[in-house]
């Protein structure tokens, strides 16, 4: 017999239907908000979820030499992609573990690695990039559901470290981190394609599905300036005096003066771009092993100092004060100093770098003399404003705007901070810093007839055929000098290295010009033990094509331009001279001596060592100091054997003798 039916059961059942009344309502509307309210929002998430967007990468453009020679090329490499849901589909643990570590060894990679990329909760994961086609076969040949080899492309420099701080290098994702590949990123990296599929969950392909290729468009080629021969001479010589002279770094700046081509750009050490986050430099490997900020020593290996580091010209900066003097008519080249071996300026005694008094002496004789005196007061004749005029016109107040990232500007003292003994120093080299490609520039226009040039490294972009898509011309900056001053500057340039100190930079048959210079290092805000030596110069000087920076800093034991820098310079100009076919012309006193296979032992008595070491060297002679005498011992010759205007066989040894 069935209980009779009270009101209280009633009740529940009434609520029990109400509430499932509610509920259903409550679903009926929330399915209707999302069909209709939120339907363009899911409707998105669904396409997002069955859609794969691959991207193509684009072919990264080549850096050529001026001469068409690859330094930087792309090659074609492969990338490992897994869907993680269709490769673990219907799979144990276990079956995971072992095919991730088929992969992983293959792929060279850490097999947890491997396992923790297919298991991901994504759609599509990169698994490995730059694999070689081996490597890819070996993966194809897996036949593992899931996995997808794609084409990519990687950075390869063929030439390893040659022209590394020039040339840069790339990141992990292609993109130009330092150098010209940073500079010129926008036009070597090209467009990237794209590759849209419609897929399930398990990456198979929808039956109604849509897939779109956008082809990717290769970057531009770039044209540099350098010459991979020129270069080639520049580094294999660096190398060389860093073996030599023990010197922390060498820079060189090799330029054409008529058209501010930088032909080669060398730094030593150096680093290889295939691999640029690793040290090759022994030093620089065990300074990134103990610092604790790795960016900061890896940024330091990679910066190029040549246009991002400053330093004091020194003696080499008188070319620029003695060409803004005649310029200006403040003096003339027949008109005659005097330099008793120091100057008083404002009540303050300045020295000059020899001990001897050089006595009266033409500008011409005083910059073959490297003398600080005169040149303090060839700048104290003309005043600070017309001098610091000049360093406008030169260029070394302001940057030379080379295309090339992270150009430094020089240190000049405003003019308005400038006192007669600022003023002084500055005219002969000290108590201003420039970058090495502000100088060589300025002096540029010494060998150009008074024409300042931008300097630059690209001359051109082409596209995959070869077809000049932009044509860079050589840039004019200003006239500085006239013709006639310009022409007075190349004859004491080549003074210099025919009859004073920078003889050691010297080549029989070439018309060679240049000055040393040697210059204290400031370092931790005052003048240290170490030096910058220096060599600037061009060729032939009656018409120049090539002219060169050399810079040697902080050699061990001797650390004058002449003895330490002039010979690396002499050295990459012999080699450079030949390669461009510039002929050798001989006076009638070479061509006897080249007949008679000797030369003539000059007069070095009464000179510094370092000024007897560069003329003897000039002679194509070797010389010999004195048992007594250090490294840095910069002594008055007091006699010499052979003696002066004796015959000798060439590389004879002259003996210098001190009190």
């Amino acid at each position: 017999m069935k209980a009779p039916v009270t009101l209280k059961h009633k009740r529940r059942i009434a609520i029990g239907f109400f509430a499932i009344a509610m509920l259903l309502i409550a679903l009926t509307f929330r399915v209707a908000w999302i069909q209709i309210v939120d339907a363009e929002e899911y409707t998105e998430k669904a396409i997002l979820q069955q859609t794969t967007d691959t991207p193509i990468e684009a072919k990264r453009g080549v850096i050529y030499d001026r001469n068409g020679k690859e330094l930087a090329t792309s090659t074609t490499c492969y990338t490992l992609w897994v869907w993680p849901a269709q490769f673990t589909s219907e799979k144990t643990t276990a079956e995971i573990k072992e095919m991730s570590a088929k992969i992983a060894e293959i792929v060279d990679k850490d097999p947890e690695k491997i396992e923790t990329g297919v298991t991901k909760e994504q759609h599509m994961v990169a698994l490995a990039k730059y694999l070689d086609k081996e490597t890819a076969d070996k993966i194809r040949a897996l036949k593992y559901s899931g996995l997808e080899i794609s084409a990519a492309t990687k950075r390869n420099y063929p030439l390893g470290s040659f022209a590394s701080h020039v040339l840069g290098s790339v990141n992990d994702d292609n993109q130009g981190r330092t150098g010209l590949e940073l500079q010129y990123d926008e036009y070597l990296s090209g467009v990237s394609g794209r590759w849209v599929r419609n897929h399930d969950l398990s990456g198979n392909e929808l039956v109604e599905g849509r897939e779109e290729y956008h082809e990717a468009h290769d970057g531009l080629n770039v044209v540099s300036t350098l010459d991979e021969a020129i270069q080639h001479y520049a580094e294999k010589a660096i190398a060389e005096g860093m073996e030599k002279t023990g010197a922390k770094r060498i820079m060189c700046l090799i330029m054409d003066p008529e058209t501010g081509d930088i032909l080669a750009s060398a730094v030593t050490p150096g680093f290889d771009p295939n691999n640029a986050t690793v040290p090759t430099d022994e030093k620089m490997a065990e300074e990134y092993e103990k610092a604790k900020n790795k960016s900061e020593v890896l940024s330091k290996m990679w910066r190029n100092p040549i246009v991002s580091d400053t330093y004091e010209p020194g003696s080499t900066f008188k070319l620029i004060t003695a060409s803004s003097a005649i310029e200006e008519k403040a003096i003339t080249t027949t008109e005659t100093f005097s330099c008793n071996s120091h100057v008083t300026i404002a009540g303050v005694t300045l020295h000059c770098w020899s001990n001897r008094n050089h006595g009266t002496q033409t500008i011409k004789e005083a910059v073959g003399n490297s003398c600080n005196p005169v040149l303090a007061k060839v700048a104290t004749k003309m005043g600070k404003t017309t001098f610091y005029k000049y360093l406008d016109l030169y260029g070394i107040t302001e940057k030379t705007g080379v295309d090339y990232p992270g150009e430094a500007g020089s240190i000049v003292q405003s003019l308005e901070n400038v006192g007669p003994v600022e003023l002084a120093t500055i005219g002969y080299g000290q108590g201003i810093s420039v970058t090495p490609i502000q100088l060589l520039t300025a002096v540029n226009a010494i060998g150009n007839d008074g024409v300042l040039l931008q300097p630059r490294y690209v001359k051109a972009l082409t596209d995959s055929d070869g077809k000049v898509v932009e044509e860079y011309e050589p840039v004019i900056v200003r006239k500085v000098l006239s013709s006639k001053t310009a022409s007075e500057m190349r004859d004491i340039m080549e003074y210099v290295v025919s009859e004073g100190g920078g003889g050691n930079a010297k080549i029989t048959g070439y018309r060679i010009g240049g000055k040393t210079g040697t210059a204290n290092k400031v370092e931790n805000g005052k003048y240290g033990d170490n030096y910058y030596s220096s060599f600037i110069g061009m060729a032939p000087m009656d018409d120049p094509k090539v002219s060169i920076l050399v810079i040697v800093d902080s050699p061990k034991g001797s650390y004058y331009g002449s003895i330490v820098a002039a010979p690396i310079a002499k050295s990459i100009l012999s080699d450079v001279l030949r390669y461009m076919n510039i002929s050798p012309e001989y006076t009638d006193e070479e061509k006897a001596a080249i007949e008679g296979n000797y030369t003539v032992v000059p007069n070095v008595v009464g000179k510094e060592f370092s000024e007897a070491a560069g003329i003897i060297g000039g002679k194509d002679l070797k010389y010999s100091r004195p048992k007594s005498a250090r490294d840095d011992d910069n002594f008055t010759v007091v006699d010499q054997y052979p003696k002066a205007g004796t015959k000798v066989k060439k590389n004879s040894v002259v003996y210098v003798y001190k009190e």
